[in-house]
């Protein structure tokens, strides 16, 4: 029996043993996938909790909410709700029994991060945390660039109190790679931060040592 192909070529056993084309495989890349520093960020937490490491959460943003309606008495739809401003940081959870609180944002500048990005109460809230003996920090995405730094929060501190007393609104790049983390993206978790957050640990446990 001949067989042909739709194309009405006939079907031989040369077909068979012909050598396959070698398929190019692209490079993996771990970044730049479309998606924002928070999907980034909680993908990354989700590694961390599934595997043990970390349980740390994304807060809820709070909403006021105006109308709601109940077509049935066991169901109610909300027809009209307003996001409230924030009360404190992004994220906040435990790792290696420490209490880990942080903020996440990102900006298309090359050379520097905008202050404005952050609002006093955040502020305020951070520095409570550190009072408490927490871990605080911020995670800054320079998306331009597609680099990811954890700048320590008093190190965003000195910038930040700086700049009401005439000092400048932004903190250059070139301060935050001198005293940040620099997190370059891996395939899991995609964000590997608790890298750097063990360095912040690390600097804690030594200045406490230090006034013992």
């Amino acid at each position: 029996m001949n067989f042909h192909y739709p194309n009405g070529k006939r079907f031989t056993t040369d077909s068979l043993s012909a050598t396959p084309k070698k398929i190019r495989k692209a490079p993996t890349q771990f970044g730049k996938r479309g998606m924002t520093l928070e999907d980034e960020l909680n993908e990354s937490n989700q590694y961390y909790l599934s595997h043990g490491i970390a349980v740390i959460h994304k807060k809820p943003t709070p909403i006021q909410i105006v109308k709601v309606d109940y077509p049935k008495r066991s169901a109610a739809v909300i027809k009209e709700a307003y996001f409230r401003q924030a009360s404190t940081t992004d994220y906040n959870g435990v790792y290696q029994g420490y209490y880990i609180d942080f903020d996440a944002k990102e900006t298309k500048r090359k050379t520097a991060f905008p202050l404005n990005n952050f609002h006093e109460h955040q502020i305020r809230h951070m520095k409570a945390c550190l009072a408490a003996k927490g871990i605080c920090f911020t995670v800054i995405k320079f998306v331009e660039l597609d680099q990811i730094f954890l700048l320590p929060a008093t190190n965003l501190f000195s910038y930040w109190d700086a700049q009401k007393n005439g000092g400048r609104k932004s903190i250059p790049l070139s301060y935050i790679q001198e005293n940040g983390y620099l997190i370059k993206y891996q395939l899991n978790p995609l964000i590997p931060y608790l890298e750097a957050v063990d360095e912040l640990i690390k600097r804690y446990e030594g200045e406490h040592n230090a006034k013992e």
